[in-house]
């Protein structure tokens, strides 16, 4: 049985840290790629993810996340354009 657990406990130990190899993880690599300024990002920056619209990622298949760091070419993302009441342009 203790053989049975240290089995486990190896797979699912490799497995996560082969899933963060293959998504990038949080290392110190070059963050100007489409996988961090897209305006959905994977979570797990994935190379090759992020998009203009909401999706999922193609390496990891886990949901797109809005980027609060994503800065769209006007600048006004997140609101109506048809209405500006209570603020200024």
């Amino acid at each position: 049985m203790k053989l049975i657990k240290l089995m486990f406990l190896t797979v699912a130990l490799a497995a996560t840290g082969i899933s963060f190899v293959a998504c990038g993880g949080d290392s110190a690599e070059d963050k100007t790629g489409p996988e961090y300024t897209s305006a959905y990002i994977c979570p797990m920056h994935c190379e090759g993810s992020g998009s203009a619209e909401a999706g999922t990622c193609p390496v990891c298949n886990m949901d797109y996340v809005a980027n609060e760091n994503f800065k769209g070419a006007s600048g006004h993302e997140g609101h109506d354009h048809d209405s500006h009441e209570g603020h200024n342009h």
